[in-house]
């Protein structure tokens, strides 16, 4: 005999295995997770795979972690970059999460590069959920199009933009460009489709294959003593299996279409504090973790050769202060706090032995 609870629980299941996701860009960091959260809590996944041949890294991803897909993940080829694939992509799907978006291992030579993918990218996948009558689309941006121009208080709301003519890198322009055109492109021919942005911090986490992403690659490169000093810079956190979490959150509530939230843990972070915490928690394993922190003056001197100091540099003496009450009170979105989400970065790292001896 069923329970109540066993009953609700169970029509809970069937209706999520009768509805579709579309998740983009099913081989990256955040899009692995987001496909393992649907899986688990009973979806039917379709992901985007821009080579055929790449489908074999998400189904080695998902049963290295011990998730069975049990035939409810599909693929589909389309490279944002191209229009080819995206109608077959949408078709049939309830919901997107476009997860997908150009983040360069290196500083580009010209700011177009990663601006015209990442705008065009989302405007190629908004049209075609319109196209296709998917109901809502949640799409990924970055606290990079809320909180990198310089403003009286260091307190910042999902009410804050940043200015894409500001002197920034070309990943920040790139993502504030591309949500403003996604929000112009809901006003102005979106039809019925609906749309909610999230706008994550700096995004660590537990890895699900050896495929590093940018964030990741730093605690890496600070854990292997390629980093001796850094610069004294603040940012926000949030674990990856929180962003999974609050994507999945936003797909469904009624309150969250037209909206956009920011996702990071309830404190700030450094890099000196991260190297601090971590040489705590990893004992001699942390010896070649850093142990000096550059003045201002030295990473602006540093940022004149360095292109890869600029967004640093850009940020010195600002501790900003990240909202996340929105999530929490419209989504009901509890993120976990910075110090476990980077402790639980490291030992996913040491685990998977991509720490260098």
């Amino acid at each position: 005999m069923n329970t109540p609870s066993t009953t609700s629980q169970t029509s809970q299941t069937s209706q999520t295995s009768q509805t579709t996701v579309l998740v983009t860009g099913g081989t990256g960091y955040v899009g692995g997770h987001t496909i393992a959260r649907l899986l688990r809590d009973g979806y039917t996944v379709r992901t985007t795979v821009r080579a055929k041949d790449r489908e074999g890294e998400v189904l080695a991803t998902l049963a290295g972690s011990g998730i069975d897909s049990e035939g409810r993940l599909q693929f589909t080829v389309a490279d944002l970059a191209s229009d080819s694939g995206w109608a077959d992509a949408a078709h049939g799907v309830d919901y997107v999460l476009h997860v997908a978006s150009p983040f360069p291992p290196s500083i580009p030579e010209n700011d177009d590069e990663i601006i015209v993918p990442a705008r065009d990218g989302a405007l190629r996948v908004l049209a075609a959920a319109r196209d296709a009558g998917v109901k809502r689309v949640v799409m990924t941006s970055s606290f990079a199009a809320i909180g990198y121009s310089r403003k009286p208080s260091a307190d910042y709301t999902e009410a804050d933009w940043t200015n894409p003519d500001d002197d920034n890198t070309a990943y920040i322009k790139s993502k504030t460009i591309a949500e403003r055109a996604a929000w112009d492109f809901i006003e102005a021919k979106g039809g019925a489709l609906e749309l909610t942005v999230i706008n994550p911090t700096g995004i660590f986490g537990p890895l699900l294959n050896d495929h590093l992403s940018t964030s990741i690659g730093l605690v890496k490169a600070m854990l292997d003593g390629l980093m001796p000093a850094v610069p004294r810079m603040y940012f926000g956190v949030v674990d990856v299996r929180d962003v999974a979490d609050i994507h999945v959150l936003a797909m469904t509530n009624p309150a969250a279409a037209g909206q956009r939230f920011i996702a990071t843990s309830d404190e700030s972070s450094s890099f000196f504090g991260l190297a601090q915490l971590l040489a705590q928690h990893l004992g001699d394993a942390g010896a070649k973790l850093p142990t000096l922190e550059l003045t201002d003056d030295q990473v602006r001197e540093a940022a004149k050769t360095n292109p890869g100091l600029k967004e640093a540099a850009g940020q010195l003496g600002q501790n900003p202060v990240i909202s996340n009450q929105k999530a929490k009170t419209v989504l009901g979105w509890q993120p976990r706090s910075a110090d476990d989400t980077i402790i639980d970065t490291a030992d996913s790292l040491t685990e998977r032995g991509l720490i260098s001896e």
